[in-house]
């Protein structure tokens, strides 16, 4: 099994690099090889060589200079995208993947193009929220934190429902973005730390993994259950 962890040094706020580190000991147990390589704007990795690709957040300013950057593998990742490569893309790394992010003092940067959404900077403000998400993939909610200052719109096919937090734009309840085994979302925790059924689910979808066993994460789980207990409490209030 390999993965790809692309712009590791620079997108790697709220120490989304776990979400690598909690894959790659999940297919280690099930599958017991995984080979882990990272890139970043030193060389050009071939998306087609990888089983899994992930991108974590960064900072709004290193945002845009992977952007730039992450035009060089703008085909090939539509064609993974496509095609049904499983990535994942955390915080506001998939922001890249839209039409523009516009800052707080209305420039523009061309993103990817991949999808149609367009992202605009909330005036410097960070909007923060735990979140408790619902999907159409699992019975199990997910649990977590946002911490942006983006607004998107026109997203089409979204990855989340909201039951607690915030989601793409202030007038709808839904968050993130999914096509195919692309998964978008701003859920940090880290997102695979937090919901370790989630990460069944990721896993699942790797080629040889469909039946892998995660009944090791016991105490993942148990650290779940009590974060969606208290979170509920809060909702119930």
């Amino acid at each position: 099994m390999k993965i790809l962890h692309l712009y590791h040094d620079i997108m790697n706020l709220y120490g989304e690099y776990a979400n690598i580190s909690a894959l790659e000991r999940f297919i280690e147990k099930n599958a017991g090889i995984c080979q882990t390589d990272r890139c970043s704007f030193d060389k050009k990795a071939e998306l087609a060589d990888y089983d899994f690709i992930y991108v974590g957040s960064g900072t709004e300013r290193n945002q845009k200079l992977v952007m730039e950057d992450m035009k060089k593998y703008k085909s090939e990742l539509e064609n993974a995208i496509n095609s049904g490569k499983v990535i994942l893309m955390t915080g506001n790394s998939f922001e890249m993947l839209g039409k523009t992010v516009t800052d707080p003092e209305g420039t523009a940067y061309e993103g990817l193009g991949i999808f149609d959404f367009e992202t605009t900077e909330q005036n410097k403000t960070r909007i923060t929220a735990d979140a408790v998400f619902t999907s159409d993939f699992s019975d199990k909610k997910l649990v977590g934190f946002i911490n942006k200052c983006s607004s998107i719109k026109n997203i089409s096919s979204p990855l989340f429902s909201i039951l607690m937090g915030i989601g793409n734009n202030e007038a709808e309840k839904t968050e993130g973005i999914r096509k195919n085994n692309f998964f978008g979302t701003h859920l940090t925790g880290p997102v695979l730390i937090k919901n370790p059924y989630f990460l069944e689910y990721i896993a699942s979808l790797l080629p040889g993994m469909e039946k892998a066993d995660g009944s090791y994460l016991k105490y993942e789980k148990a650290g779940y259950e009590v974060t969606l207990s208290e979170l509920t409490k809060r909702m119930n209030q």
